[in-house]
């Protein structure tokens, strides 16, 4: 890992790279569009000029070399047909005909022909201006160049003194800048230290810092950070005690889930061998193993059901549809599908028969599902049910809970220590009083142990 002031070097070196290429591409190429539309305007300029001074007895080819010898421009004169004129730069004679010359055409169309492009006569990149001119009832073009390696060299020696600026710029931003990260490594390193004696239990719980207002408030929060950590260390016992607690409680809660996730699993695999074996088992028998294979497989698909509800509600990611439900009928429809599993225990519902309320018939079957089923399992007589638009009770006879279970039965995964209130995964109260609260309703349980127990929904 580097040092702080090797990433600040790499940092700067990285920028200066990157921004060196960025203004010189820039200015490269502005400053070359520049020269050229600037040589363009002269090239231009010195036509009309040059055009002004041609007479009949004007000898062509003594101008144009008069010109080239004085300002360093290529001048041609070519005849309305494209034959050459004049030539500054090479004999005329052995030039080819420029009638279709890009920037001649251009000339024809516009009132200047412009191209930059190479010249095979004297093999150097050009920049042409051209215009066509009626002189003395004669048509011809008058056709300046100038060669682009002039405007490169200008555009180098401007590039070269911008780099040497961004070199002194850099160099005095760089000194400054490790001047600041020498005083910021020494302020870090103070921290580190301070950090590295708090990590090993030293008794040194005070650190300060006056270089700057950030060193100055981290300083403050490290102090304070310290004071608080060798005050939780005093309490580090209690809390490890409460964590071996709670590992305890995680280990019941798995044990209970793979027991209620193992007899099912241990049934359907012991009654599809036997199927897939006995080939020759009577059809009366194989229906009773298939029955058995899919009321188990039904009690894992509820359990999973079940886990995953409690999750959502425990994260608060279930979503409720309120609709306007007959309670009456709806706590019927629970009993009914439960004495099924159940047929010799009587559930009694009684009260209000046209109480309509405001719920997730769904989410709140599951409630009065919960309800009437653990009344059924830990009592022995029936399971009286009262129905208002208010309230819903759900009463039994049976083996009562103690006042220490009640305050804590509602938790997930929370099982009676009595062996004979088992409340399967532990889900049964915490389910039914997560769907209440998420209607903003309210769970009172009332018991007195091997009296009973009385369940109140307040809506």
């Amino acid at each position: 890992m580097l040092k702080f002031h090797q990433i600040v070097l790499r940092k700067f070196l990285a920028l200066f790279l990157a921004l060196f290429i960025i203004v010189g591409a820039i200015v490269y190429y502005w400053i070359y569009e520049f020269y050229i539309d600037a040589t363009k305007e002269s090239l231009k300029q010195d036509i009309e000029l040059l055009a002004l001074q041609i007479t009949p007895q004007t000898d062509l080819d003594t101008l144009s070399k008069t010109i080239k010898e004085k300002l360093h421009i290529r001048v041609t004169f070519i005849a309305a047909d494209g034959a050459i004129l004049a030539e500054s730069d090479k004999n005329k004679s052995e030039m080819e005909n420029h009638r279709y010359r890009a920037e001649i055409m251009l000339a024809d169309k516009h009132s200047y022909g412009t191209k930059i492009r190479h010249s095979h006569t004297i093999n150097k990149d050009m920049l042409y201006v051209a215009k066509r001119f009626t002189l003395h009832g004669k048509t011809l073009y008058i056709r300046l160049a100038k060669e682009l390696e002039g405007i490169r060299s200008e555009i180098f020696s401007l590039g070269i003194k911008i780099l040497i600026a961004l070199i002194i710029f850099f160099v005095a931003i760089f000194t400054v800048t490790y001047k600041i990260n020498t005083q910021i490594e020494y302020e870090a390193g103070k921290i580190v230290d301070f950090l590295k004696s708090l990590a090993k239990k030293k008794k040194s719980t005070y650190i300060a810092s006056d270089y700057s207002q950030e060193f100055a408030l981290i300083t403050k929060l490290l102090t304070k950070v310290a004071q608080i950590i060798v005050k939780k260390e005093k309490k580090k016992n209690k809390y490890t005690e409460e964590l071996k607690a709670a590992n305890r409680q995680k280990d019941d809660i798995i044990s209970a889930i793979s027991h209620e996730f193992k007899n099912p699993i241990a049934i359907i695999n012991g009654y599809s061998q036997t199927l897939l074996e006995d080939d020759d088992l009577n059809i009366g028998i194989r229906k009773k193993f298939l029955n058995k294979i899919h009321s188990n497989g039904e009690k894992l698909s509820n359990l999973i059901d079940t886990l995953r509800l409690s999750m959502k509600l425990d994260g608060n990611q279930q979503n409720i549809n309120l609709q306007e439900t007959n309670l009456f009928t709806l706590t019927q429809e629970c009993a009914q599908n439960l004495q099924l599993n159940y047929p010799h225990r009587h559930v009694i519902i009684e009260g209000d028969k046209e109480a309509v309320v405001a719920v997730d018939p769904t989410l709140f079957g599951i409630v009065i599902n919960n309800l009437i089923e653990n009344a059924i399992k830990y009592s022995e007589d029936e399971v009286h049910v009262i129905v208002s638009k208010n309230t819903l009770q759900v009463k039994d006879t049976g083996i009562g809970i103690s006042q220490k279970d009640l305050q804590n039965i509602t938790e997930k995964f929370y099982r009676v220590q009595q062996q004979r209130w088992n409340n399967s995964l532990g889900l049964g109260l915490f389910l039914v009083n997560k769907i209440l609260k998420l209607h903003n309703f309210k769970l009172k349980i009332q018991s007195k142990q091997n009296v009973g127990s009385n369940f109140i929904v307040e809506m």
